[in-house]
């Protein structure tokens, strides 16, 4: 069952690219699309918690402050770039990208913790996955100097995208050290809140989305994407790492950027470039160095650092 829960979770995130895409392409601007996301994941996720009846914090609690933070660094920013990325370059490349995401944190964890410091096995996994991302950028830099207006479009894409994991690596460590104690639905509701009520103004702003035009598979992308991709993806997550453990729960970093790289070949018609095959299995070898991610071990008990695995 537990083996069958990870594949369907990897799935689940390997598609969420595919409905970013679709939503970007179907006429919805990108901090329009995140903050539709984000409200409707919030809804959701606050049914479960009713569902649930789990009790809220105190309106003075630290974790509230926390949940704001945590709410930027883990959906505002990340969720507005990726998507935003995907207007340039294709939702596969754009999960690849994402997927160094633990490289990132392993980095920072170096430096903004005392017990997380590099070893020669974590420092070769990051030389491998920062191979992996310079090749998947090569392309676009060999026509820089023909000054190609498509390449420049996807570089600035892939590193919105790059930004994105970096952000996602820095909430990891602040969620790490500030959320102890707390059910996992509500503070995944509690992020969505606070992203919601940023975007959501930022959107009016910016965007005016009642000029927009989006077309009905837009739609059913962005709610399956908020509702299936979010919310639901979240509760089987937690499952997971309940019942297998951190550790084998992270295997589904490697699931989801093949997935996506299948789908956006299959149903978006995306290029499969030789770059994008060797990048992707250098990024995931260098993910499996640092965290030393192993098939074998026990419930409860990981060999070495089992990374927060990203909602995208």
């Amino acid at each position: 069952m537990a083996f069958f829960i990870l594949i369907l979770l990897g799935s689940i995130w390997g598609a969420s690219y595919l409905f970013i895409k679709v939503g970007v392409d179907g006429g919805v601007s990108p901090v329009t699309l995140v903050a539709m996301r984000t409200a409707l994941a919030g809804i959701t996720l606050f049914g479960m918690i009713l569902l649930r009846r789990e009790k809220f914090p105190p309106r003075r609690a630290p974790i509230w402050k926390w949940l704001v933070l945590l709410g930027f660094l883990n959906n505002v920013i990340p969720y507005t770039l990726i998507t935003w990325g995907e207007t340039r370059i294709s939702s596969g490349l754009a999960a690849i990208l994402v997927g160094a995401m633990p490289i990132f944190t392993v980095i920072l964890a170096h430096y903004m913790t005392h017990d997380e410091k590099f070893t020669p096995r974590k420092v070769i996994g990051m030389v491998a996955g920062f191979i992996g991302v310079v090749i998947l950028f090569l392309p676009d830099f060999l026509q820089l100097t023909t000054l190609h207006a498509a390449a420049t479009a996807n570089i600035f894409g892939g590193l919105a995208v790059v930004i994105a994991a970096v952000s996602y690596a820095t909430a990891t460590i602040f969620a790490r050290r500030h959320t102890k104690g707390y059910s996992h639905t509500f503070i995944a509701f509690g992020q969505m809140l606070m992203a919601s009520i940023a975007l959501i103004p930022a959107s009016v702003l910016l965007e005016q989305p009642w000029t927009l035009s989006p077309t009905a598979q837009a739609l059913v992308s962005i709610f399956i994407l908020a509702t299936l991709g979010t919310a639901f993806a979240y509760l089987l997550y937690f499952w997971l790492i309940a019942r297998v453990g951190a550790t084998r729960t992270s295997l589904v970093t490697y699931i989801s950027p093949v997935i996506a790289v299948i789908l956006g070949a299959v149903v978006l018609n995306e290029s499969l470039q030789w770059t994008m095959v060797v990048g992707l299995v250098l990024i995931v070898a260098g993910v499996g160095l640092v965290t030393n991610l192993q098939l074998g071990g026990t419930k409860g008990q990981p060999q070495g650092i089992a990374p927060t695995v990203k909602n995208v």
